[in-house]
């Protein structure tokens, strides 16, 4: 039985997000969490914040331990944007994009080992 956390509006734009994101799938949930932490990018300690999340949610309903969960999907959405403007030359105005985004974090039991 597969197992959801979600972290909403990170704040953390989608483009930042995926390289890691790429890095931990298909991962053992336990070596992703070891892996993450040793990243220095501030959106890796948001990954493994949902993974561990994920993890603890596991062991909770289904009753199964860390090193048994594997990281099925993981996932980064676009969330909202905020919008903002600054002043430029002549009078003229330059729009801000403000990216956030979602992270999803599936996690599932080991089969077949």
């Amino acid at each position: 039985m597969a197992i959801k956390a979600r972290s909403k509006n990170t704040g953390i734009s989608v483009k930042k997000l995926k390289p890691i994101v790429n890095l931990v799938r298909g991962m053992n949930a336990a070596e992703a969490v070891v892996a993450l932490q040793f990243m220095t990018s501030p959106a890796a300690a948001r990954v493994a914040k949902t993974v561990k999340s994920a993890i603890s949610n596991a062991e909770n309903e289904i009753m199964s331990r860390s090193e048994d969960l594997k990281i099925v999907q993981i996932f980064a959405d676009e969330g909202p944007r905020l919008k903002r403007f600054r002043a430029r030359a002549r009078g003229r105005v330059g729009r801000i994009n403000r990216r956030s985004s979602h992270i999803t974090v599936v996690v599932d039991t080991q089969e077949g080992e």
